[in-house]
């Protein structure tokens, strides 16, 4: 089995957390932003010192590509390199680091593979500046049409399409391209894996999530002479109906629920609040689970309605099917764990991935490895630099074998 260069691929992970560093030791590369551009560029200079071809196609998604013996579908291996506002140093980053680590390895060992090995990073993946998450991937692989992708629009205004053109990250790679396989490393970005003390995560699928949005609407009034039982007050509503999901959720194994973001607007201190908007994520492995927590969620809504006079409102924002990887894939990520003497586990991903767009277009699977406390999205994100070497060994021999060793 092939090893990777560790300590390479640790200060490429260090030089990388360098554009938009944030205070406290984290990373913040919004989509399309001229920090993200910058990670791009230095993503672009390393795989050119590789060799590799560089492309983009028309939502942004950037590729590296290394040839193979045979002009068939190439294996393709990435993640991403946006973050969070103020994101952590390794979330979607290790993916593309990885992967760029796994052909540096090939490289300098001259082996040749049957197919061509491609590195991907996919646009928008968090959705922190545009919404939905997983974005590139989705108008890649069709689940969105290229108009809607390019149109949508951040807190300011501007759209993908314009970020685009000010970037210069736009090309003419045909979307929906055929893909042999594809393989996704990533951190855990949950507790499992540090809890049961595995290095790897064998990622089996991932869960359903749905992104609802909420509107609670009452009637403004002056704080101080509208009596309580006469008040139709929209802030005491939505807050009786958070309390009833989270009521329900506790007692769904598995379910989860969060409330990520809340909005009272035109809010004064001394106004009787007249709506309240706020977004619910809910998620589990099973589909059928977390559509019946949707309809339990409306009946709560209409039920506190009722009982405090006020309106309600709630729709799908998105859905993200429940999703089983492809066995062979899945396998060879075993495989590899097993054969490089890592302790390893099969595991759902609790997270979306662009993985799970991929999976609806090509044999797919996932490498997890820990990250401290389960911390991500944070600042304080931490992984040991082993763990990473071995990220990025699993993946490098599980898409060796796919791709074929010449």
């Amino acid at each position: 089995m092939l090893e990777t260069n560790g300590p390479r691929l640790w200060d490429s992970l260090m030089a990388m957390a360098e554009i938009g560093a944030t205070d406290n030791g984290g990373s913040s590369r919004l989509a399309l932003t001229d920090e993200d551009a910058a990670g791009r560029a230095l993503f672009v200079k390393w795989a050119e010192a590789e060799g590799l071809s560089i492309s983009r196609d028309a939502i942004g998604n950037l590729f590296a590509r290394r040839a193979g013996h045979e002009d068939v579908p190439p294996v393709v291996i990435g993640s991403h390199l946006d973050t969070q506002p103020k994101g952590g140093r390794f979330d979607g980053v290790l993916g593309v680091l990885a992967a760029l680590e796994a052909v540096r390895t090939l490289n300098e060992n001259e082996i040749e593979t049957r197919a061509p090995i491609e590195i991907a990073n996919w646009t928008n993946e968090e959705g922190a500046r545009f919404t939905p998450a997983m974005l590139g991937s989705s108008v890649f692989t069709g689940a969105m049409a290229l108009e809607d992708g390019l149109a949508r629009e951040d807190a300011s205004g501007q759209s993908i399409a314009d970020s685009l053109q000010a970037t210069g990250e736009a090309g003419d790679t045909p979307l929906a391209r055929e893909y042999d396989a594809y393989f996704e490393a990533h951190i855990e970005q949950g507790p499992v894996l540090e809890d049961n003390d595995k290095t790897i995560g064998v990622v089996t699928g991932g869960q359903a999530i749905r992104w609802l949005d909420v509107t609670i609407t009452g009637k403004a009034g002056h704080a101080g002479t509208t009596p309580m039982p006469v008040r139709r007050d929209a802030l005491f509503a939505a807050s009786a109906a958070i309390v009833a999901v989270e009521d329900y959720v506790a007692g769904i194994d598995g379910l989860l629920a969060t409330i990520g973001e809340f909005h009272v607007p035109h809010g004064s201190r001394n106004t009787i609040a007249a709506d309240v908007h706020f977004t619910l994520d809910l998620r589990h492995p099973d589909d059928a689970v977390v559509d019946a927590a949707i309809e339990a969620v409306r009946d709560l809504l209409e039920n506190i309605g009722a009982a405090r006079s006020v309106g309600h409102a709630l729709s799908v924002h998105w859905r993200s099917p429940a999703l089983p990887f492809d066995d062979s894939c899945v396998r060879h990520v075993r495989d590899a764990a097993q054969a490089l003497g890592c302790s390893w586990q099969d595991i759902i991903s609790g997270a979306g991935h662009d993985a799970f767009h991929l999976a609806k277009h090509c044999p797919t699977a996932m490498v997890f490895v820990p990250c401290a406390d389960g911390l991500s999205h944070h600042e304080a994100e931490s992984i040991e630099p082993e763990h990473a070497k071995h990220a990025a060994d699993v993946l490098l021999n599980a898409a060796l074998a796919r791709a074929g060793r010449i």
